[in-house]
């Protein structure tokens, strides 16, 4: 009788596994020289909108070397982030 309950239950937890939750958009942007939001929290596959309103070239480049986003002036740019972690920008 135990092997019955184990088994839907296993079912449950493997198919959870495989759905996966919609990707969310994560805005950040240049105005004034001042970046807003100064945190960000996102998760992999999100996309992040770097949104240039000042009307010189801006960049974000991770300190750790995973991405170098370069943004023209008055125009917004996107990356999706592909892997998980804390980065410093």
């Amino acid at each position: 009788m135990t092997l019955r309950w184990i088994l839907p239950i296993s079912a449950t937890l493997t198919l959870g596994i495989f759905v996966s939750a919609r990707a969310a958009t994560i805005q950040i942007s240049m105005e004034n020289l001042v970046v807003s939001p100064a945190e960000a929290t996102a998760k992999v596959g999100d996309t992040i909108e770097w949104i240039n309103k000042d009307i010189f070239v801006h960049t974000a480049t991770a300190r750790n070397g995973d991405w170098d986003v370069t943004m023209p002036p008055k125009k917004t740019v996107t990356s999706v982030l592909k892997k998980a972690g804390t980065i410093e920008y």
